[in-house]
């Protein structure tokens, strides 16, 4: 099947929103993210896939061979920029990126450990898109004192990424100790009355904090896309 038969491919999207199209993996076949990714690496020097499965990106590592897979947020991308990220290890590269090609200081934080998939496709959306990130993991409400250990380190942020699950109350707390916007991101982590995640949702569309705006279930790459907007508009 030709390329045009199943995408429509958007290649002005870099110059009006500063980031090429991203492909969503999940309902993609693996060849169709090859060839998608193929035709956007003609006119970008950088293609992110996100919801990518480990079996589909095995056939695309084959393929194209400076692709980087990282399994935990399941991210796929390919970085021919000068200076590229050629780790599929999160931390590593949020701590090795270049500082001269980021900006500004976003904090992604998650309040537990199973939490970590959609926090790292927060955090590696808005560094490949050109944010400075800092990733804190595990400091949910459960032990309050593990979230107020990181207040300064919060405060030094120009936005926060808040990613949790259960109650969802992390966020909420967070912007009652920062003067920045939080975007608050739900995950379906939980046991049965937490409802696959729509309990974390309500609670923090609720938020009886200022400043904290919502984004979907589980939805790491539009809390990092909202972050970096946030943290290096294009009007800059």
């Amino acid at each position: 099947m030709e390329l045009q038969e199943y995408a429509n491919l958007d290649y002005d999207r870099e110059r009006r929103c500063g980031f090429p199209e991203v492909i969503f993996g999940e309902g993609k076949t693996a060849e169709q993210i090859c060839e998608i990714a193929s035709a956007l690496l003609k006119r970008h020097d950088l293609v992110l896939a996100t919801r990518v499965s480990d079996e589909k990106a095995a056939e695309v590592l084959a393929q194209i061979d400076d692709a980087i897979y990282m399994p935990i947020p399941r991210l796929l991308f390919v970085d021919r920029r000068e200076n590229p990220i050629r780790t599929n290890n999160v931390n590593e590269a949020l701590t090795t990126v270049t500082q001269s090609r980021t900006t500004g200081n976003i904090i992604v934080c998650c309040a537990g450990t199973s939490d970590l998939p959609v926090a790292q496709e927060a955090a590696m959306t808005a560094c490949l898109m050109g944010s400075h990130v800092t990733l804190l993991t595990d400091i949910g409400v459960a032990g309050v004192h593990r979230t107020l250990a990181h207040e300064d380190e919060l405060k030094s942020a120009r936005v926060i990424v808040a990613v949790a699950g259960m109650e969802g109350a992390l966020p909420s707390l967070i912007a009652g100790l920062v003067g920045v916007p939080v975007v608050a991101v739900p995950t379906s982590v939980g046991y049965g009355a937490s409802f696959g995640g729509i309990s974390a949702l309500l609670s923090m569309m609720n938020s009886c904090a200022g400043g904290v705006s919502v984004v979907n279930i589980d939805n790491g790459f539009g809390a990092g896309q909202v972050a970096h907007r946030i943290n290096s508009p294009s009007w800059l």
